[in-house]
């Protein structure tokens, strides 16, 4: 009984199995089962040595009595108490279900005696100052994890990847999976008109933040839908664009990502720019970017876009430099480190903690990155190597290559 799948007996229970039913009804009070199980089992066992006494005596006198007693001990542990128990708990649930209409006729008839040998139980107890046990069906947010990962050969690898990923995003902040605000794409007021125009009639994205000289000054949020259809109905300037904006939504860079998951969808926003506690713009976070992290990448590369990673022949990779080190790893099954730096740059500055040359190569993770290109104090592009194994007395000297 105590074996018993509690998950698998709810869901046998609410699809009408009564064996289930009935044996969930007897877990609620454990108390009284053990109760009812143990004076049973007992009752069995002190009746077989009195019996067993009694025969020796009768039979072969009190020599006999150790014999006997050594004989059903052996016979009431291998019998009635290892191999049955065993054999339950290899398969509860063909023994417990049916078990269980045994029990409950056992409770109602020996109740009264339950009931007295359970108040004293719980009398002792009390003066042990030994409190009830909390629900032992309730799992915190780690242990349902753990449920989740020991189940990927019941479900689908897909589904099993979402349900971790929901998981996951309690422990992910909006800085773990937001655009970095150098790949930030948006409209300069500053801008020639027709430049704007270009990039309206250009651009791969339904939203665009507008600004003045710089993303320090953000104006709004522009919807391409509205602009498009402001254009053909009666003509657009930046007079109107400035109408059609949206005000911007502001949203804290350490903001847990389910929290803010919550927050865009009770807002109705699509996009919202990521601030650090100075209220300067750090990057910018979309509903986009916190479902891949549940689903996995679902959005096509936007065409004329470098692409964030080239194989090459030699089965090293070109990665661009602003490329997430979460999605490198999700996409490219990576073990680089995510506790720190959010993109491929900034991991490789902190390791050398300078701003590189072009042919620098450094090893993280054990994995060797070689610088391609910079330009204005960061790595363009860098080049990764599969991981190669270090002894650990090698390892200082392979940190700088």
């Amino acid at each position: 009984m105590l074996a018993l799948n509690r998950y698998r007996l709810k869901n046998l229970a609410k699809n009408g199995h009564r064996g289930a039913r009935l044996a969930i009804r007897l877990l609620e009070q454990p108390d009284r089962l053990l109760g009812v199980i143990l004076l049973c089992n007992n009752l069995v066992n002190l009746s077989a040595a009195s019996i067993s006494t009694i025969a020796a005596l009768r039979m072969y006198g009190e020599p006999a009595i150790a014999v006997f007693t050594f004989v059903l001990t052996l016979v009431i542990l291998v019998f009635a108490e290892v191999a049955p128990k065993t054999l339950a708990m290899r398969h509860p649930e063909g023994i417990a279900y049916p078990a269980a209409y045994v029990l409950t006729v056992l409770l109602w008839v020996l109740y009264p005696l339950v009931w007295i040998i359970n108040l004293f139980a719980n009398r002792f107890l009390q003066m042990l100052n030994v409190k009830a046990a909390a629900n032992i069906d309730a799992l915190n947010k780690d242990e349902l994890r753990t449920v989740v990962s020991e189940a990927e050969i019941l479900i689908p690898k897909s589904h099993h990847d979402m349900l971790l990923g929901i998981l996951d995003l309690e422990h992910i902040t909006v800085e773990d999976i937001m655009v970095s605000r150098s790949a930030i794409e948006g409209i300069d007021l500053d801008d020639e008109w027709d430049e704007i125009l270009e990039q309206l009639a250009t651009s791969h994205h339904t939203r665009l933040p507008v600004f003045k000289s710089s993303l320090d000054n953000v104006v709004g949020i522009l919807h391409l839908r509205r602009a498009v259809h402001a254009m053909q109905m009666e003509g657009l300037d930046k007079e109107k664009l400035i109408k059609l904006l949206r005000p911007a939504y502001f949203v804290p860079v350490d903001t847990p990502v389910m929290q803010q998951l919550l927050i865009m969808q009770k807002e109705r926003r699509h996009l919202g720019l990521a601030v650090d506690e100075y209220g300067d713009l750090q990057g910018m976070v979309t509903m986009d970017e916190i479902l891949e992290e549940i689903v996995g990448e679902f959005t096509k590369q936007v065409p004329g876009d470098l692409l964030d990673v080239h194989k090459q022949s030699d089965d090293s990779y070109i990665v661009n430099g602003m490329a997430s080190i979460r999605d490198l790893n999700r996409n490219m099954g990576w073990q680089l480190p995510v506790d720190g730096p959010k993109t491929l740059n900034g991991l490789i500055l902190e390791k050398l903690e300078d701003i590189p040359q072009t042919g620098t190569t450094v090893l993280i993770n054990n994995y060797p990155v070689e610088v391609v290109q910079t330009k204005d104090a960061a790595v363009k592009i860098a080049r990764i190597y599969p991981p190669v194994e270090v002894v650990e007395s090698e390892l200082d000297t392979a940190e700088e290559i």
